[in-house]
């Protein structure tokens, strides 16, 4: 039985560092990135490098958004960083936010991925943000936009063999 973990926390509660410490020990992790590259940002520039120094010299990259292969595909563990980006990412590719009405495209792909993150044979880890514990945003894309992260949220913890949650970075299981 493979092992599926999903981490999930606030903004800067250490669920990276969560994820990196469970693969220490593991040489041949293959990081992968969802955020993009977000050219031109000297802040996003840093995050970037902050979290490629911590990493060993031995583990791969990729940067995409396309996990469903990744995870039906045999090979190292998966430590994949984050799915709050790989929805907002995916949110855009599919020009949700000019149109919210096709939200269903979005649940779709969502649908897909714990489809294959339930089938994969990989160990894998992901991160992901919980965001839906503060305030209902005021405009309909956030709204849309906390639903739907809470709905991936639910539906890839449901499906992973362990779920933990990072506050303070201090991380908790989840039962």
């Amino acid at each position: 039985m493979p092992d599926r973990t999903l981490i999930l926390g606030g903004a800067r509660s250490g669920k990276s560092l969560a994820a990196e410490r469970l693969l220490a020990d593991v040489p041949d992790v293959l990081y992968v990135a969802t955020g993009g590259d977000d050219s031109g940002s000297d802040e996003w520039a840093d995050r970037v490098a902050k979290h490629q120094a911590r990493r060993p010299a031995t583990w791969g990259l990729i940067e995409t958004i396309d996990l469903v292969p990744l995870l039906a595909a045999p090979g190292p563990p998966l430590l994949i960083d984050c799915l709050t980006l790989w929805l907002s990412r995916t949110m855009d590719a599919l020009d949700i936010w000019s149109d919210l009405g096709h939200a269903s495209l979005v649940e779709e792909r969502i649908t897909s991925l714990a489809a294959a993150w339930s089938a994969t044979t990989r160990h894998v880890v992901a991160v992901s943000n919980d965001i839906g514990a503060g305030v209902v945003p005021a405009d309909p894309g956030t709204r849309l936009f906390r639903d739907l992260m809470g709905r991936l949220n639910t539906t890839i913890s449901l499906a992973s063999d362990q779920a933990l949650y990072t506050i303070a970075g201090r991380t908790l299981p989840l039962t």
